[in-house]
C-alpha cells in the first residue's frame, strides 16, 4: 500500500503544518510520497530530513526579521519574502540552520514540490533530484507568491506560488498510485474560498503574465472544487483531512506569536487522527 501526504501551504498559517510533522517524527511514521505547495514544501523538506522542530524555528524566530519578510525587503529587491535568504542563506550547508542534506537525500520518501510557471500558468511538479546539495530553488519557486515577489528563475523559466494552479493537489497524490492519503490543510476544512480575495492581485498580474492572472481569477473555483473532491474522499475513507479548528484571524503573512504556537500546538495533537488511518 502507497501512502502519501500532501501539505497545501498558506505562508505562516503552515506551522500548523510543522506541528503535524514534527508530531510524525516523534512517532517514526513514514510516507511514501510527499507532495508539498508553497511553505508545505518546506516543511516536507525538513520531515525528510528527520529535523524535528528545525520548521518552526523558522515560523517563529526567523520569520520575524526584516531580512526574512518587510517592506524594506520589497523596496530594496522586490521582493516583500526574502527567498534567498530563507532557503539559501539560512538553509545552506553554511547557513545558520541548515538542512540535513544527507539524511534528506538518502531518505527513501518521494518528494514532489508544485510551482507554478509564470508564463503558462500551469503546474509544474518538482521532483528531489531538482534539489541538489545547496540548490534549494524549488522551495523558493514553490513559495514565491505573486504580486508580492517577483517571479522565481531555474533554468530559463519563471515560477509563482504552487497555489495559484494547484492548490490542493490530490489528484496528483492518486496518479502517482496513492492507496491513502493524508491532506494537511491550514484552514478549518469547512472553510471556502471567497474568489474576491484573488481579484486585486490578479489584476496587478494581468499585464506582465497574463496566463497566471487567470489562473489566481480562477483559484478561488479549483480549491473549492479539490476540497469537495477531498471531503468526499475523506466519507470513502481515502483521505484523512488534518486541518485546524480555528485559525482566529491568521493571515499569510501574520506574525502573531501567541497565534503561531496555537497553531503548532492543534497540529501536533493530531497524531492520533494520522495514526488510525494509517
Amino acid at each position: 500500500m502507497k501512502i502519501g501526504i500532501i501539505d497545501v501551504g498558506g505562508g505562516m498559517r503552515d506551522i500548523f503544518g510543522a506541528g503535524v510533522f514534527d508530531a510524525c517524527l516523534e512517532n517514526n511514521i513514514t510516507f511514501d510520497l510527499g507532495i508539498g505547495v508553497s511553505a508545505g514544501s518546506a516543511n516536507l523538506a525538513g520531515f525528510m530530513a528527520k529535523q524535528k522542530g528545525r520548521s518552526k524555528r523558522f515560523y517563529t524566530e526567523y520569520a520575524f526579521r526584516k531580512e526574512y519578510m518587510s517592506f524594506k525587503n520589497l523596496v530594496k529587491k522586490g521582493n516583500y519574502v526574502d527567498l534567498d535568504y530563507i532557503y539559501s542563506g539560512l538553509s545552506n550547508a553554511n547557513g545558520e540552520d541548515p538542512i540535513d542534506y544527507s539524511t534528506f537525500s538518502s531518505n527513501p520518501m518521494q518528494l514532489e514540490v508544485v510551482s507554478t510557471e509564470a508564463e503558462t500558468g500551469n503546474a509544474v511538479y518538482f521532483s528531489k533530484k531538482d534539489m541538489p546539495v545547496n540548490c534549494y530553488d524549488i522551495l523558493k519557486a514553490s513559495s514565491c507568491l505573486p504580486v508580492l515577489c517577483r517571479p522565481y528563475p531555474i533554468d530559463g523559466e519563471v515560477y509563482f506560488d504552487g497555489g495559484m494552479s494547484d492548490p490542493i493537489p490530490l489528484q496528483r497524490a492518486l496518479d502517482k498510485g496513492c492507496d491513502k492519503i493524508v491532506l494537511i490543510l491550514t484552514r478549518p476544512k469547512t472553510w471556502m474560498r471567497d474568489p474576491k480575495k484573488d481579484l486585486v492581485p490578479a489584476k496587478l498580474l494581468e499585464h506582465s503574465y497574463p496566463e497566471s492572472s487567470k489562473k489566481l481569477m480562477n483559484r478561488a473555483y479549483l480549491y473549492n472544487e479539490q476540497l469537495a473532491t477531498a471531503l468526499e474522499l475523506e466519507r470513502s475513507g481515502k483521505v484523512c483531512i488534518v486541518s485546524p479548528e480555528h485559525i482566529e484571524n491568521m493571515k499569510t503573512l501574520n506574525k502573531d506569536k501567541e497565534q503561531l504556537e496555537s497553531l503548532y500546538d492543534q497540529g501536533y495533537k493530531l497524531i492520533e487522527d494520522i495514526k488510525k488511518f494509517i
